[in-house]
């Protein structure tokens, strides 16, 4: 049987909001089990939307694909404040929140260029 691949599978930003998806995933293994279904739901499913945000949008039109972005950036900006609040609850340490500050700059960089490449395409 031939391997189906979609055509978001491919962008590098996907595979990087991925990445981010699997570290948020590792960092909150450490979290108190009181914030499970507060601090921890909230950062994984933030950092879990912004990869759904860009699949999903890349199906779509141009303008579309563009809209989804902008929502992935909305869910990476919760991410930034999941971060903040883990930091200043200590529950993670300050490479922690440094390590998921550079993912997250890096992320909001490639999502924006894409914003901007599509933008300027029509």
């Amino acid at each position: 049987m031939e391997e189906v691949k979609f055509r978001f599978e491919d962008l590098k930003v996907y595979q990087k909001a991925l990445d981010f998806v699997d570290c948020v995933y590792d960092i909150c293994d450490s979290f108190p089990n009181s914030e499970k279904y507060g601090l921890v739901s909230q950062f994984t499913r933030a950092s879990i939307s912004i990869s759904l945000n860009i699949a999903e949008g890349s199906a779509d039109t141009d303008k579309q694909f563009n809209r989804f972005l902008q929502m992935a950036l909305d869910s990476l900006n919760e991410c930034v404040v999941c971060s903040t609040i883990s930091k200043r609850r200590a529950y993670i340490t300050e490479d922690n929140d440094k390590n998921i500050w550079k993912q997250l700059a890096e992320l909001s960089k490639m999502i924006s260029g894409l914003k901007k490449y599509l933008n300027n395409k029509n």
